[in-house]
């Protein structure tokens, strides 16, 4: 018989979905989500699908419309430092708003963390950290490490066997969010199609450019009660490009790592005057003058590799 069938189509849903946007109140997450992260246009809108989804799948089930869970375990994709992590935090408290996990907790791990180093290690292991996780979110940065099959002694195998049970047979206990860089997340899935299987979501992280990676600095500034003279500013900016261009830059991690040795330098000034018996200005405790900035190594290193080229 049909769902409908008792009931006239146009007849009103006997749910408030109003009353469950107030109480679950996901636009207020959304909000944080878009204040805590710059850009990211694709990655927001993706988010706040997956929620309407939620909102839509919690509306048609009090109304009796019968369907399975939706599947929700999700592939995020990106360099490092372009909000992965704050995302599964964001994921996680959107989930447990709107009762599709009991707590609003998120478990972060790496393959050490569930790959053991003889036989007989691995299973324990990935067991305990699934018990930590139950109830909540499982991310699992860099996952194509639990993967390596140039090693025939490895036990990611077994890891991975683990972790495919538990995304079928534990779905309404457990989201997997697997994280990593998309080249290598694609051969993990070519190899585990499996895995790739039990992945609903796929969300694709993009860099930052650098006018966006100056107004995740000018966040992190206003959030500490510092901000850039207009000559720092400057110094930052050519600071970002020389970083851009070098190995293991991390777009906002390594922004913040910046920031915190130039706070370091910013400090020392302060000190050193003091010292010397002056006392710093309220302005001067808070402004960040280029020489904080362009103390960094990152800028030595640019002129010693323009002395070798000429």
């Amino acid at each position: 018989m049909s769902a409908l069938a008792a009931v006239s189509p146009s007849a009103p849903v006997p749910v408030d979905i109003q009353a469950l946007l107030r109480d679950a109140d996901i636009e207020t997450v959304l909000g944080e989500l878009d204040q805590e992260l710059v850009a990211l246009t694709p990655v927001k809108t993706r988010i706040r699908e997956i929620a309407a989804l939620l909102v839509v799948d919690r509306v048609r089930r009090d109304a009796g419309l019968t369907s399975a869970r939706p599947t929700l375990h999700m592939c995020f994709t990106g360099n490092p430092g372009t909000g992965k992590t704050t995302v599964a935090l964001r994921i996680a408290e959107i989930l447990h708003r709107l009762g599709y996990i009991k707590r609003n907790h998120v478990v972060a791990v790496t393959r050490d963390d569930l790959v053991g180093q003889y036989v007989g290690h691995t299973a324990p292991k990935t067991k305990e950290v699934l018990k930590r996780a139950y109830g909540g979110v499982l991310f699992i940065d860099e996952a194509y490490y639990l993967h390596r099959p140039d090693n025939e002694r490895d036990y990611g195998v077994e890891a991975i066997e683990i972790l495919l049970q538990v995304m079928e047979n534990d779905r309404d206990k457990l989201v997997v969010v697997l994280a990593g860089y998309q080249d290598r997340m694609d051969d993990f899935f070519a190899m585990n199609p499996g895995m790739s299987s039990r992945v609903a979501h796929h969300i694709d992280f993009p860099d930052y450019t650098l006018d966006e990676l100056l107004s995740i600095a000018d966040l992190m500034l206003e959030a500490e009660s510092y901000e850039l003279s207009p000559a720092a500013r400057e110094a930052l900016s050519e600071y970002l490009e020389l970083r851009m261009r070098r190995p293991r830059f991390a777009h906002a991690r390594s922004v913040r790592n910046g920031l915190e040795r130039a706070r370091l330098r910013h400090a020392n000034r302060i000190y050193e005057a003091a010292r010397d018996g002056h006392s710093p200005t309220l302005a001067e405790l808070v402004a960040i003058e280029p020489q904080d900035i362009r103390a960094s190594r990152v800028f030595a290193s640019d002129r010693e590799t323009e002395t070798e080229a000429a």
